[in-house]
């Protein structure tokens, strides 16, 4: 039983977390990789070409721009949480099976603000060919609840970074369509603590608990690719198709559970198979006058692949078998871009972004749900070579509930089950800058 709770607990974490942070359209799925495109809340990412960022945004966008261009920035993350009609139990043969209530705290606001960096490059070689070579986070998330959380028998701290490598190359036929092609390097890392319950004493009715402190490390790397076309029928529109590939990856790392007063310590090994999904992006983005563009996008996720966490040991074949049963998630976008003067561009967008989990499984690492995205922007051109772009935006989510439950047996104890249910508020503000400069 010792063996079996130390995969369980390492394995199920690290699944929890990884999917919570990329199951986005509406989840955590980072789409921080450009300035310029915050401001009209990503509408035209396949389709509207400003800056060096179209390397992320569609490949085949680089053999469209006339000249290098290097461009670097960033956008910080500020995000608040309310929590209220918060309650969890335990249960265990001391109690006949009936949950007691638990005490801790809801203060909320566990997301730290985060800086989300990135940087890419664009070389037209001629007319017809262009290379790129990009650096960004395309997934992550971090959650830390206080000390005395009152869920943190599911979960008190979950962090996840995912950074991506990718060179790229674009063609283009003629005026009307360019192709492009990038492959993308994937480095991930997880750390994850939990707060497991042991029975250690007391009589019927009158249980006696302690914690045992589960923290995890997970790291792994895998390779992707993502393509992407360009279609200019006329020289005012501009169509934009983008795919980025599924990637695998095999976390492999470290456990340990400590129970201080019992003076138990249990590390162990485990691993977890992770595929995410491949995405497609549409976008359309029309040049209405000498001064405005329209632009209208369309991105979807393949999340029905993540039907459940199938996690395996080193001496037991089936460790766990999970359902989540997650859903293909869509996002959409609608905005536009004013340009004001020669040296100043005006930026505005809406986006609605649905998420691919259900009701039955979301969890305390991932309460979030459909979201609404409201943005504004600017881009600055002082001198001909160089743009300054500022973008904010504010995120607002549809409240939601996270009800969980699940059981445990620390080092041959008992089994204690906990319980955890609340409700979640969310919202979130981005400031992002990048600076473009051309050779």
């Amino acid at each position: 039983m010792q063996n079996k709770f130390n995969k369980i607990t390492w394995a199920v974490a690290i699944a929890a977390a990884a999917f919570a942070s990329q199951a986005n359209a509406g989840g955590y799925q980072i789409n921080e990789q450009s300035v310029s495109g915050q401001g009209y809340g990503h509408a035209g990412r396949s389709s509207n070409i400003n800056d060096a960022t179209i390397v992320f945004g569609n490949p085949a966008g680089m053999s469209f721009l006339d000249r290098a261009q290097l461009t670097a920035g960033g956008t910080y993350l500020n995000v608040n949480s309310e929590i209220s009609n918060a309650e969890a139990t335990r249960s265990s043969v001391l109690t006949g099976g009936v949950g007691v209530p638990v005490s801790g705290t809801t203060d909320g606001d566990m997301v730290p603000g985060t800086l989300i960096p990135f940087a890419f490059y664009a070389h037209p070689v001629n007319d017809r060919l262009a290379f790129g070579f990009g650096v960004y986070a395309p997934f992550g998330s971090k959650t830390d609840y206080e000390d005395g959380f009152l869920g943190r028998n599911l979960g008190n701290y979950t962090e996840l970074k995912v950074m991506s490598a990718q060179p790229t190359v674009s063609y283009r036929f003629n005026e009307q369509w360019s192709v492009g092609a990038g492959i993308t390097y994937n480095r991930v890392e997880g750390e994850l603590h939990r707060q497991v319950p042991v029975l250690i004493g007391g009589a019927p009715g009158a249980p006696v608990y302690t914690e045992a402190d589960s923290r995890v490390e997970g790291d792994d790397d895998g390779w992707g690719y993502n393509l992407g076309v360009i279609f200019q029928p006329v020289p005012e529109t501009t169509l934009g198709l983008t795919y980025r590939s599924k990637v695998d990856y095999n976390l492999t790392g470290d456990f340990r559970a400590v129970a201080q007063d019992v003076g138990v310590e249990v590390t162990d090994n485990a691993s977890l198979d992770l595929t995410t999904p491949e995405t497609v992006n549409f976008s359309v983005t029309q040049q209405m006058s000498d001064r405005l563009k329209l632009m209208l996008g369309a991105s979807w996720t393949r999340w029905s692949r993540f039907d459940q966490i199938l996690i395996e040991g080193e001496s037991i074949p089936e460790i766990t078998r999970e359902v989540q049963n997650y859903s293909n998630a869509w996002a959409y976008g609608v905005g536009g871009e004013y340009q004001l003067n020669p040296q100043l561009a005006l930026r505005a967008g809406v986006t609605l972004d649905f998420t691919p989990t259900s009701d039955q499984y979301r969890s305390v690492r991932i309460p979030s749900d459909d979201r609404r995205i409201f943005s504004i922007g600017a881009g600055w051109t002082p001198t001909e070579n160089l743009t300054v772009d500022f973008a904010y935006s504010y995120l607002t989510e549809r409240g939601t509930q996270v009800e969980q439950e699940r059981t445990d047996s620390f080092s041959g104890t008992p089994p204690v089950t906990s319980t955890y249910a609340s409700d979640y508020k969310n919202e979130a503000h981005g400031f992002g800058a990048q600076l473009t400069y051309r050779f």
